[in-house]
């Protein structure tokens, strides 16, 4: 029932808005490690990291892919701003695929080309993790 669940979940990406849900916790992949959101948490905002939100209720926890951005608490409600987003029964082979695609384009040897494989390393490895969950 709506009602009950007291934290309203938004995850919207430049293409479309991917969860708009009302749950009882919220958990967000900050840039410096996870942040636990519960009801009437003290207003908040954050940059995302790459990783994984989670949210539901005990024992039914639902994932999402997050590909940074950022992130703003207030009022009980949780709206997330980023770049990628995929709920993990999304997440195919031919996903998976594509994110080593992406590894495999940066070869370069500079920071820059060192800095862009790494993010879609992590990208790959918290996509793979999602896979099937």
């Amino acid at each position: 029932m709506a009602g009950t669940q007291p934290i309203h979940l938004v995850v919207i990406t430049p293409e479309r808005q991917v969860l708009d849900e009302r749950t009882d916790a919220v958990v967000i992949p900050a840039h410096d490690g996870e942040l636990g959101v519960l009801k009437d948490r003290s207003a908040l905002m954050c940059e995302l990291g790459i990783g994984q939100l989670r949210y539901g209720t005990p024992g039914q926890a639902r994932r999402l892919f997050i590909d940074g951005g950022f992130a703003q608490v207030y009022d009980n409600t949780v709206t997330v701003l980023t770049n990628r987003a995929l709920a993990a029964e999304e997440i195919k082979a031919e996903t998976i695929r594509a994110f080593e695609g992406e590894v495999e384009k940066h070869t370069g040897t500079d920071a820059a080309a060192r800095t862009a494989r790494e993010a879609a390393q992590r990208r790959l490895s918290v996509v793979r993790g999602l896979q099937g969950a």
